[in-house]
């Protein structure tokens, strides 16, 4: 064994790219979703500050379409003036849908939309109206969409799995980012160099669970492993259990048998923590 004090070494720069436009994406859902808790990927304390004012409907079932589409655009208005000058160049789009015609609810003096918890103000969701005032107090739900357009990459032509993309492969388009739950890849760097993980069709729009790293070694091979601790780094060789590709934590057998996991750097190297 080596022992040095030399620092780990580097992931490759497309791990940094993919981590923005990873950060990207969900920071546009975080701003698209402000207007009401929820329990996914934007901060909570972030989404406690909007709250659109609710509005009154003597007639819930002529009103209640109306009512919340304002308070809708309101929420999404809001929260892209909140993104500032980091916000994405996005064209956000907001479709309410009705309610079941074979409901009758009784009148009420003021309804107040909310969000759902769980529920969030990204593509195909639902939201809450209860009555507040009124004989009956009421709580029904209304299917609603927001879609969020905005520059993406979109296939040229069918894609094998396996294959490693590049730059003739897609084109810049404008997509509906909220169409899909996974991240779209925003930028070259997030999917230019990489693996196809699956069979793509033309025409569809990039997202970061299509691609992959492509793999350094395969399971079997001779690896170099570099364990770290508190002020010392230790360098040995092992055995990779599976194959193994940047960014991937994988499992290593040790040449004394045992087996470490440890994570995949840019230049094959090994490096898991003590």
């Amino acid at each position: 064994m080596n022992r040095s004090n030399t620092p780990s070494f580097p992931a490759r720069a497309w791990r940094a790219a993919a981590a923005a436009a990873l950060g990207a994406g969900l920071a546009l859902a975080a701003g698209a979703q402000q207007p009401a808790p929820q329990a996914t990927q934007p901060p909570p304390q972030q989404q406690q500050i909007l709250q659109p004012q609710a509005g009154s409907a003597a007639d819930p079932s002529g009103d209640l379409g109306a009512l919340s589409t304002r308070w809708l655009n309101d929420a999404v208005q809001a929260a892209q003036v909140q993104g500032g000058a980091n916000a994405m160049p996005l064209r956000m789009e907001v479709s309410v849908g009705s309610l079941d015609p074979r409901l009758r609810l009784a009148p009420c003096n003021r309804v107040e939309p909310y969000l759902p918890i769980g529920s969030r103000l990204w593509g195909r969701t639902r939201l809450g109206l209860r009555c507040l005032d009124g004989a009956t107090h009421w709580n029904v739900f209304l299917p609603v969409t927001v879609k969020a357009w905005g520059p993406a990459f979109v296939l040229t032509g069918n894609v094998p799995s396996g294959t490693v993309l590049t730059a003739a492969n897609a084109i810049e388009s404008e997509v509906d980012w909220a169409a899909e739950t996974a991240p779209v890849a925003a930028t070259q760097e997030s999917w230019v160099g990489l693996v196809a993980s699956r069979y793509l069709l033309a025409g569809q729009a990039l997202r970061q669970n299509m691609v992959r790293a492509p793999e350094l070694f395969k399971a079997g091979t001779q690896v170099r492993v570099v364990a770290q601790g508190p002020g010392f780094s230790v360098t040995a060789s092992g055995q990779a259990v599976t194959a193994g590709a940047v960014g991937q934590n994988i499992r290593v057998r040790m040449d004394n048998g045992r087996v470490i996991s440890g994570t995949v750097s840019g230049d094959g190297t090994i490096e898991a923590a003590l």
